[in-house]
C-alpha cells in the first residue's frame, strides 16, 4: 500500500522542511519538495497535510504501567497506557523494571 502525506511541514532530528512524503507499505521511501512529483496517481491513500506538523513516532523508554508503589498502583494498565501513547504519536513504549539491591537487572525485569 503506497501512502502520501503532502503539504506538511516535516520535522527530523536536525531540521524543518516543507516537503511531501511517500511511504510504501510501512517504510518511509521518499521525501521530496512539495508538488515536485506526481506521486498521488499511483498512491493508495492521500493525507493533506498542510499547516500541520509530520513527524516520526516517538519512543519512550521509561514508562510505569501497572507499576506498584506507595501501597497503590500506576493509574496506566499497558492496555489503557498503549493506547495513550499511540494516540500522543507515541509508537514504542518500553516499561520501568523494578530493581532491589543485590538482584540482578534480569530479576528486575522478570
Amino acid at each position: 500500500m503506497k501512502t502520501v502525506i503532502k503539504g506538511g511541514t516535516v520535522v527530523t532530528s536536525t531540521e524543518q522542511m516543507s516537503a511531501d512524503v511517500l511511504i510504501d507499505g510501512e517504510k518511509v521511501v521518499a521525501l521530496a519538495a512539495p508538488g515536485s512529483h506526481d506521486w498521488e496517481a499511483g498512491s493508495d491513500k492521500v493525507i493533506d497535510a498542510s499547516g500541520k506538523l509530520v513527524i516520526p513516532g516517538g519512543i519512550d523508554v521509561h514508562t510505569h504501567m501497572e507499576l506498584p508503589f506507595g501501597g497503590t498502583n500506576a493509574s496506566d494498565s499497558f492496555e489503557t497506557g498503549s493506547r495513550a501513547a499511540a494516540w500522543g504519536g507515541t509508537t514504542t513504549i518500553v516499561d520501568f523494571a523494578v530493581q532491589v539491591k543485590g538482584e540482578s537487572a534480569m530479576d528486575g525485569f522478570e
